[in-house]
């Protein structure tokens, strides 16, 4: 087993899978857009993924949607910053990760109780967010990301490569291996059969070295399949199928809406792989 540190402490990795619980601070999220924009919704959210048995709480306070709308410093802070004081107050259980590529957000969340720096740019949009983790003691969750999809590519080759130049930049900015995971930034810059083909290839992500994290939860690459008419809410057993063959290609952590049915759904398989071994 390895373990996870981060800036308040060190997370298991290797004995179960763990859950990190989506907290979307924004009116505009793909899945739940508004339904925790006002900040003591999202701070009851929070807490009930907690007692629900998630590992960490991402909150996050721009929507990163196809077609989003990047907003400033100061809406991105003034969105999160009552929720992060909620939790502290609160005193939530589980380590809080600050889902922004931006230096300035995330500084100013971890010194607000956060403890893992979650940028779906992987240190590559804002480069000054390496110095922050180092700085600070988080952890950094680097993804994988694409301006626009490009159905040519060999998306598994881009994601190797574009995350090896992530590593550098966090190497060279003084964050330790033990701080770092990776994700394949599932239906960011992909195309729908490129986000499966991501999913696919975790062992080779998984070969770099460093935990994975997976972040698949009610995309749209499993609604094309069966009702792509269907809200993001019904497709609740598609991500409960991915999670759990990405688990078993390598994935140590998945990022979801619905905690407390994949703690039952990972708590399952985990136990299901070691009677097998």
């Amino acid at each position: 087993m390895r373990s996870l540190t981060h800036r308040t402490g060190t997370l298991e990795l290797g004995g179960r899978t763990l859950v990190m619980g989506i907290v979307n601070v924004t009116p505009d999220s793909f899945s739940d857009g508004g339904v925790h924009h006002e900040p003591g919704t999202a701070v009851a959210a929070a807490l009930r993924m907690t007692l629900e048995g998630a590992d960490i709480v991402d909150v996050g306070g721009e929507s990163s949607r196809p077609g989003h709308v990047v907003i400033s410093v100061e809406a991105e802070w003034a969105r999160v910053q009552p929720v992060l004081a909620g939790l502290a107050e609160a005193g939530a259980s589980a380590p809080i990760s600050i889902d922004t590529w931006k230096a300035d957000v995330a500084r100013r969340a971890l010194a607000a109780g956060a403890s893992i720096v979650n940028d779906v740019w992987g240190f590559q949009r804002d480069p000054a967010i390496a110095e922050v983790a180092a700085e600070t003691g988080a952890a950094a969750i680097l993804m994988h990301n694409r301006d626009a999809a490009d159905a040519s590519l060999d998306i598994v080759v881009d994601i190797l490569r574009s995350l090896e130049r992530s590593l550098a930049i966090a190497k060279a900015a003084g964050v330790p291996d033990d701080r770092i995971v990776l994700d394949p930034g599932i239906g960011f810059g992909k195309t729908i059969e490129q986000s499966y083909q991501a999913v696919a290839a975790l062992p080779r992500l998984k070969a770099l070295g460093y935990p994975v994290l997976l972040g698949l939860s009610r995309k749209a690459f499993i609604g094309r399949l069966f009702q792509p008419e269907a809200p993001p809410m019904a497709r609740l057993p598609g991500t409960l199928a991915a999670n759990t063959f990405g688990v078993m290609g390598g994935a140590d952590i998945v990022r979801v809406h619905d905690v407390k049915e994949h703690v039952q759904a990972m708590r399952v398989l985990d136990t299901l792989r070691t009677a097998s071994a």
